[in-house]
C-alpha cells in the first residue's frame, strides 16, 4: 500500500511539471512555397486537379505543369499574327477551355494534354472584352464579358464547349453606364450547383444570381465601394448556397482596406462590409479555404496573401509577396497561386 501511494504521489509531481503544451486551432500560421513553374509570363486565370494545373497567359500562351513531377507542357497559338492575352480558363472532365480578352474574342477547346485544339467561337468587335468562364457541368458553361450594349455579354453552352451561343440583352438584366467587370483572376463567375453568380464593378458594384444555370436572372446591391472606373468588386467566392464573399476595393489606391469586403449569409441577397480598415487592400483573388465551415478565407492582392479565420472579419498577412494574381486549393492546406514570372505551390501550416 505505501508503495503503491508513493508512485502515485510521483506520477502525479511529474505529470504537473510537463510543461503545458498549447492545443492546435488547426487555423494557419504561416506558408511554405515551392516554385513550380518561373518565366517570363503573366498569369491570372488557373484550374487545378490533384495532378496538375493548367494555365493561359499573355503572349499566346497556354500550357499545364505536372504536380506530381517535372512533366510539363505549353503551347503558342498562332492565328492571324494576333496577339493574344488569355484571362479565362475552365475545364471539362476531358477538356480544358482558355478565352482571350481583346478584339477579336477567341475561344479554344483542348483535350487535356494539349495536344489538339479547336476554335469554338469568335467574335469581332471593337468594344468586346471577356472576362471569366466557368462550367456548370460537363455539357454546359458560361462565359462573361463587359457590356457591349446594355447588359453583360454572355455565351452559353449546353453541348460540352462545342458550341457557343450569346445569350441576347432582352433575356438579361441591364447594367448602367459604367458598369463592367475586372478581368483579375477568373473569379467574376462563381458556380454552386445550378447556382450562379457573377460580380460586377466600375460605376455600379452589384451581385447577379441565377438559380437555373443563366436562364433567369436577380440583381442585388452591394455596399462595395463604386462609382469610379476602377472601383468595385474584382473577386468573388461562395462557400456553398449561402455563405459568400466579395472583394476587391480601388484598383487605383491598392493600399485603401475599406470599403473592400462583403459577406452573405442569404445566397447574395444581402451583404455586410467587414474588416473595415483592416487587412488588405485592393484584392485580386478571394477564395475559401476548403473544410471550414465557411469561415476561413485567404486573400491575394496588392498587399500580399491574407488569411482570415472568422469569416473576414480580422485578417493576418502571410506573405507580402505581391506577385499574385490568383489562386486556388487543391485540398485544405495545399494551394496554387500564379501571378508574375510564376506558379508556385502554396502549404499552409498550422501551429
Amino acid at each position: 500500500m505505501k508503495k503503491a501511494t508513493f508512485l502515485l504521489l510521483t506520477l502525479t509531481f511529474f505529470i504537473s511539471c510537463k510543461p503545458t503544451q498549447e492545443r492546435k486551432t488547426g487555423y494557419f500560421t504561416s506558408v511554405k512555397m515551392d516554385t513550380i513553374l518561373k518565366d517570363k509570363i503573366s498569369i491570372r486565370p488557373i484550374t487545378v486537379s490533384a495532378d496538375k494545373v493548367w494555365y493561359a497567359a499573355d503572349k499566346n500562351r497556354v500550357g499545364y505543369q505536372s504536380l506530381l513531377n517535372a512533366s510539363k507542357m505549353e503551347r503558342i497559338l498562332n492565328k492571324d499574327s494576333i496577339k493574344m492575352e488569355f484571362r479565362s480558363i475552365a475545364q471539362t472532365t476531358n477538356a480544358i477551355f482558355i478565352l482571350n480578352v481583346g478584339n477579336p474574342a477567341l475561344l479554344y477547346k483542348f483535350s487535356k494534354d494539349l495536344t489538339s485544339k479547336k476554335l469554338v467561337y469568335e467574335e469581332h468587335n471593337e468594344k468586346v472584352f471577356y472576362d471569366s468562364m466557368q462550367f456548370w457541368d460537363d455539357k454546359e458553361g458560361i462565359a462573361i464579358g463587359d457590356p457591349i450594349d446594355d447588359c453583360f455579354a454572355m455565351l452559353i453552352t449546353r453541348d460540352g464547349g462545342d458550341n457557343w451561343t450569346k445569350v441576347s440583352c432582352d433575356k438579361l438584366p441591364k447594367m448602367n453606364d459604367g458598369e463592367a467587370a475586372f478581368a483579375a483572376s477568373n473569379t467574376n463567375i462563381i458556380i454552386k450547383g445550378n447556382d450562379t453568380w457573377l460580380v460586377s464593378g466600375g460605376k455600379k458594384s452589384r451581385v447577379f444570381y441565377s438559380p437555373d444555370k443563366g436562364i433567369s436572372w436577380k440583381v442585388y446591391e452591394t455596399p462595395i465601394v463604386q462609382g469610379e472606373a476602377m472601383t468595385g468588386i474584382f473577386t468573388a467566392d461562395f462557400y456553398n448556397d449561402k455563405i459568400g464573399f466579395i472583394a476587391g476595393g480601388n484598383y487605383e489606391k491598392p493600399n485603401q482596406n475599406f470599403q473592400n469586403k462583403a459577406l452573405t449569409t442569404d445566397g447574395g441577397k444581402t451583404w455586410k462590409l467587414v474588416g473595415e480598415n483592416t487587412g488588405f487592400g485592393y484584392a485580386s483573388c478571394i477564395q475559401f479555404v476548403p473544410e471550414s465551415n465557411g469561415n476561413e478565407l485567404v486573400c491575394i492582392g496588392a498587399s500580399g496573401l491574407y488569411y482570415s479565420k472568422d469569416k473576414g472579419t480580422t485578417w493576418s498577412q502571410l506573405s507580402s509577396d505581391n506577385s499574385f494574381y490568383t489562386i486556388r486549393f487543391i485540398d485544405r492546406q495545399t494551394a496554387i497561386a500564379a501571378g508574375k514570372k510564376k506558379i508556385v505551390k502554396i502549404k499552409f501550416l498550422s501551429n
